[in-house]
């Protein structure tokens, strides 16, 4: 039986939540963003209006404002859009068990076993669009198709509050004169090493054929040619079923560049913090820490180094974290950005006695206080306890 597959997207969706809080933000040009002190002064979001004046997300507050002077700033609320999401998609969840989220407001849906209740999978569709205008107070866009790639594609078809369906018989009408960049796994470079070699479409990834697609791009070249051809078994997998995370990282760009040994292990502690805390909320060890720096210039480093045995204690995580830097970078180089990643996961850990390092003892008593830390922080909150360098104010 062919599959019915929708993928549903919220329209301009932070700008859209904070409206229903805000009903006057929808009567003029609006923006959600970060901070406009920090770096972080980038639109996130923007309301219809503000699109009308070419205001574009990702872009700085400074350019929003040029194009559009009066432009309302307003900051996120992150706990009001998870709440709402949940809300969403438990109304997708009373059509179908399969419901995979794929990001904070998109999750596709397989439908192919509710059709004789609720329908086609076009009726299903026009239902969620209403009830989640109705009883939510948003829009979303909806692709129906055949598979997951399709129905992404479907839902950027046409918007705000539509509903495109792809099917066998129209999809290279539709799909194939689109851009290649369209396409899910086509990033910025691969898109323009392909125009050089004349692809500008996604009908033109289909048309070139499996293996010169293979021999331009390798491996991921082949899966892109299967989806701009219509192959994608890859099924809908609900949340709690989704496949383990292949690492565990965090990352921090920072308001002010760090500069100095003091400064640089403090902003690895706190990553190595949050690092641990994920593993070991989701009972992972990992076996290799990889760090990333970013300097001022943008110019970029990334290093790795495999663990004696693997682990989801902070302070082995930071420790191995800090050796990596030290060798690879000069501590009197300022820092913009520090990312910490657990790589090489696994479910079970095994302990070893190592000439060189901490005694087992060592490594229970920071294990302890890593559970103790992660107690008080379940209970009161995840900001209710932290590392005593890190309450330290930083060097001006």
């Amino acid at each position: 039986m062919e599959r019915t597959i929708l993928h549903c997207d919220c329209n301009s969706y932070f700008a859209s939540v904070e409206c229903i809080s805000r009903p006057e933000l929808k009567l003029v040009p609006m923006a959600v963003c970060g901070d406009p002190d920090s770096r972080h002064g980038i639109i996130l979001a923007k309301n219809d209006l503000a699109k009308r004046y070419g205001v574009q997300t990702a872009e700085t507050i400074w350019q929003a404002k040029r194009k559009c002077p009066q432009l309302t700033l307003v900051v996120p609320h992150h706990d009001q859009y998870v709440e709402i999401s949940d809300q969403i998609n438990l109304i997708y969840g009373q059509y179908t068990d399969l419901v995979e989220p794929f990001s904070i407001d998109e999750s596709w849906l397989d439908v192919t076993g509710s059709l004789h209740k609720f329908g086609s999978g076009q009726q299903i569709a026009d239902e969620l669009r209403r009830r989640i205008h109705e009883e939510i107070g948003i829009t979303i866009s909806i692709g129906v198709s055949f598979n997951k790639i399709f129905a992404k594609l479907g839902s950027d078809y046409k918007k705000p509050d539509a509903t495109t369906c792809i099917t066998r018989e129209n999809y290279q009408s539709i799909l194939w004169p689109l851009p290649a960049r369209d396409m899910m796994g086509v990033g910025k470079t691969t898109a323009e090493h392909l125009s050089r070699m004349g692809i500008e479409t996604i009908g033109d990834i289909a048309r070139a054929g499996r293996e010169q697609i293979r021999l331009l791009l390798g491996r991921s070249g082949e899966t892109l040619w299967e989806y701009a051809s219509g192959i994608d078994p890859s099924p809908v997998r609900p949340q709690d079923e989704s496949d383990q995370p292949k690492s565990v990282g965090n990352s921090i760009t920072f308001a002010h560049d760090l500069v100095g040994k003091q400064e640089i292990c403090a902003g690895l502690l706190a990553l190595s913090d949050q690092v641990g805390s994920r593993l070991r909320k989701h009972g992972l060890y990992c076996s290799t820490v990889q760090i990333q720096i970013k300097d001022p210039l943008l110019t970029t480093i990334s290093r790795q180094q495999k663990l004696t045995a693997p682990t989801n204690v902070t302070r082995e995580i930071y420790e191995a974290a800090c050796a990596i830097v030290e060798k690879s970078w000069s501590m009197s180089a300022p820092v913009r950005l520090l990312s910490v990643t657990g790589t090489n996961l696994s479910d079970c850990c095994t302990e070893q006695m190592t000439l060189i390092g901490d005694t087992t003892e060592d490594k229970i008593k920071s294990a302890k206080i890593d559970r103790a830390m992660d107690s008080i922080r379940s209970r009161y909150g995840k900001d209710s306890i932290s590392y005593a360098r890190l309450m330290k104010k930083p060097k001006e």
